[in-house]
């Protein structure tokens, strides 16, 4: 399927959605190839359908011609060509849903929505919704089937820390996905922030060029990255939103911030666990740059851990290691790392430490890696006055 276009932005997955199912593609490939063979049952959409009509009132279009006549623009606007059924559920909070059966549009709306919204609110409500049916739908089905996979993995008592967070920023991905669906099927940003604040506040009328300019506050104070478990935070869905309405550059490299963090070892997910796995190889062949280092130890040492590792592999640039790119955790990881290449061998020890606090130093994890060295190898205030004198030479004679 083509990409959906409005005013030149275009409606594309965003790149966690194509990471993640290159991971479990490439990484999971029976787990893949058994999911992405589970088509929808025609018993599943029936009782889907009939689970519908029990529990919800069908909205038809001979009583309720204005809201059809809505949907239809939304799925116009997004280029949708499909039977769709909109329900009204019970409940007081305002809320909507699509519920996923290939082919077929079924929207289900909760609370006071019909009432509550605008014409246009209504066209940004719709688009959010149907956003999800396009997502479900292109590239064979691919981004339905990852979503499956990590929902059914934490269904599982073998699911990991990492299937938890990767399919918690797969979700966020998905709700900055469908927000830009419903700006494109209201053909404006304003009646898509506002749909956000009406349900996520209950304000009646709220002001949504002032909201973005609250969102744009917030966004310059919050260097944090949010804890959301399956939408952002409000303020955050509608800075995203409106820098990808004005085409901001730079806009990954947010949300990647905001949605993210630097990488820690608390929040690992499925891609993180790669990424880092490669920066503790490249790390090695950094921290062995000096060949004096290479005993047969210390390389066994090392391909205790990465049984084909060779000092030809490409190094780690520390300014990649920056702090913004990773937290405290990997650093004292890093630290942990460059102790049990330098304990090993007695006889390269102290050229190893030193070099070990010299990237440690350069790390800004200098006095993290004293403390493990006096907890761990149980150095005393000697030794480590003597290390230190060494580095501060070092350091003048550079």
């Amino acid at each position: 399927m083509d990409s959906i276009h409005s005013g030149g932005r275009g409606l594309q997955p965003l790149p966690y959605h194509l990471q993640t199912v290159q991971y479990l593609k490439s990484h999971e490939p029976e787990v893949w190839a058994w999911a992405s063979s589970q088509k929808a049952r025609a018993e599943h959409v029936e009782a889907v359908r009939a689970s519908l009509l029990r529990n919800t009132y069908r909205v038809e279009p001979n009583a309720h011609p204005e809201v059809h006549a809505t949907m239809l623009q939304a799925m116009q606007r997004l280029g949708i060509d499909a039977p769709a059924t909109l329900y009204q559920a019970g409940g007081h909070e305002m809320n909507a849903s699509l519920v996923f059966v290939p082919g077929e549009i079924h929207v289900v709306m909760m609370g006071q929505m019909l009432e509550r919204l605008s014409p246009d609110e209504r066209l940004a409500l719709f688009g959010h919704e149907l956003a999800h049916y396009l997502l479900w739908s292109r590239d064979g089905g691919d981004f339905h089937v990852a979503d499956r996979i990590l929902n059914d993995a934490l269904a599982s008592p073998q699911a990991s820390p990492s299937h938890r967070e990767t399919l918690r920023r797969y979700s966020l991905h998905t709700e900055l996905f469908a927000d830009r669906g419903g700006a494109i099927a209201a053909d404006a940003l304003a009646p898509t922030v506002s749909t956000l604040v009406k349900v996520q506040t209950g304000v009646a009328s709220p002001d949504a060029a002032a909201y973005l300019r609250q969102a744009a506050e917030i966004d310059t104070q919050a260097n944090e990255p949010r804890n959301a478990t399956t939408h952002p935070e409000t303020f955050v869905r509608a800075r995203a939103l409106e820098l990808w309405w004005q085409n901001a550059d730079r806009l990954e490299e947010w949300i990647e911030a905001k949605l993210h963090g630097p990488l820690s070892l608390e929040a690992l997910d499925l891609a993180g666990q790669v990424r880092l796995q490669a920066i503790t190889r490249g790390f090695m062949t950094h921290f062995l740059a000096d060949t004096s280092l290479r005993s047969d130890l210390v390389v066994s040492q090392v391909r205790e851990l990465f049984s084909e590792w060779s000092p030809d592999e490409p190094a780690s640039v520390l300014a990649d290691l920056r702090a913004e790119l990773m937290d405290d955790s990997v650093r004292g990881y890093l630290n942990a790392l460059m102790l049990d290449l330098a304990l090993v061998d007695a006889d390269v020890q102290d050229a190893a430490l030193l070099r070990a606090a010299t990237i440690a130093h350069e790390m800004g994890s200098l006095d993290a890696l004293q403390a493990n060295l006096k907890r761990d190898a149980r150095f005393g205030k000697r030794e480590l006055d003597r290390l230190k004198k060494k580095l501060g030479m070092m350091q003048v004679d550079a």
